[in-house]
């Protein structure tokens, strides 16, 4: 055996032994989380290290009738929680989305002036952490009569467009200027260039920024805490989900609060990894 037969055979060895223990480090916390969601507490307290539910329980999805009913989180049910953090996050998404397509262009593309500081500046704003700014921002709405799910919204784009603008800025730096410029030469407009050339090119970046900003939104605790934690009815997800975690709620509940929240980032991430797969492997350039 030559020593280059040698080290790809131990390299390749283990490239799988490494992948096999991180997907089992990252797999198992979900997996035993979704288990637990399952099972009835006598069950768990008789055998707690068993992994598998019985099929009783997997069928009688009581924990998650107790989570979804009117009566849990403190009398408020979960479908508000669901409606009050989708609400969040797809105008978040929306809004974030398209006010950072626009600006990334601009900082991408157009020359003006003091054009490096504002990018500076804007990315500047990201760097301080939310508890930071968030007594000062909780003060300033408090006065303008904005703690409401409107001031979240306006909170959450203050946190996601600096880092949305500087990911897709970065990626339209990537997309040959020649094709935008082949557009201007064909007849179209500065947005018509951006319509049909520069948004299909980068809808691979778009969906990960849009995801990105997502998650943000979907799972932010701490402004939610601070803004609406006394109007139970504009209560989040993620402050229904703290609402479960006390003694007097069993831990199998807690999990399915926990699988509830969990499902619909884990969704579209998939959907949005098929789609970027097939956004990276278009061409921008016929041959």
């Amino acid at each position: 055996m030559t020593r280059a037969v040698f080290e790809e055979r131990l390299f390749g060895f283990l490239k799988w032994v490494s992948v096999v223990f991180f997907v089992v480090v990252t797999a198992f916390p979900l997996l035993y989380m979704v288990s637990l969601s399952f099972k009835n507490v006598s069950e768990l307290l008789v055998d707690p290290g068993r992994f598998l539910p019985s099929l009783d329980d997997v069928l009688s999805l009581d924990t998650y009738r107790t989570v979804l009913r009117p009566t849990a989180a403190g009398g408020q049910g979960f479908f508000r929680f669901i409606r009050n953090s989708a609400l969040l996050a797809v105008v978040t998404v929306v809004v974030t989305t398209t006010l950072a397509v626009f600006s990334a262009y601009a900082a991408a593309r157009l020359r003006f002036r003091g054009k490096r500081a504002i990018s500076g500046g804007i990315l500047l704003v990201y760097l301080f952490p939310a508890i930071v700014v968030a007594i000062p921002l909780f003060v300033l709405f408090t006065r303008f009569g904005l703690r409401n799910l409107y001031g979240l919204v306006v909170v959450y784009l203050a946190q996601t467009i600096p880092v949305a603008l500087y990911m897709l800025r970065s990626h339209f730096q990537t997309i040959p200027a020649s094709l935008e410029e082949a557009g201007l030469i064909d007849g179209l407009n500065r947005f018509g260039v951006i319509r049909r050339i520069t948004l299909p090119l980068s809808a691979p970046a778009i969906a990960a920024v849009a995801l990105y900003v997502f998650m943000i939104a979907w799972n932010e605790f701490l402004l939610a805490f601070l803004f609406v934690v006394d109007q139970p009815d504009l209560w989040t997800l993620p402050l229904g989900l703290q609402q479960l975690n006390s003694i007097e709620v069993p831990t199998t509940v807690l999990m399915a609060g926990s699988v509830i929240i969990s499902v619909p980032v884990i969704v579209l991430f998939f959907v949005a990894e098929r789609f970027l797969t097939e956004g990276l492997t278009a061409g921008g350039v016929k041959g």
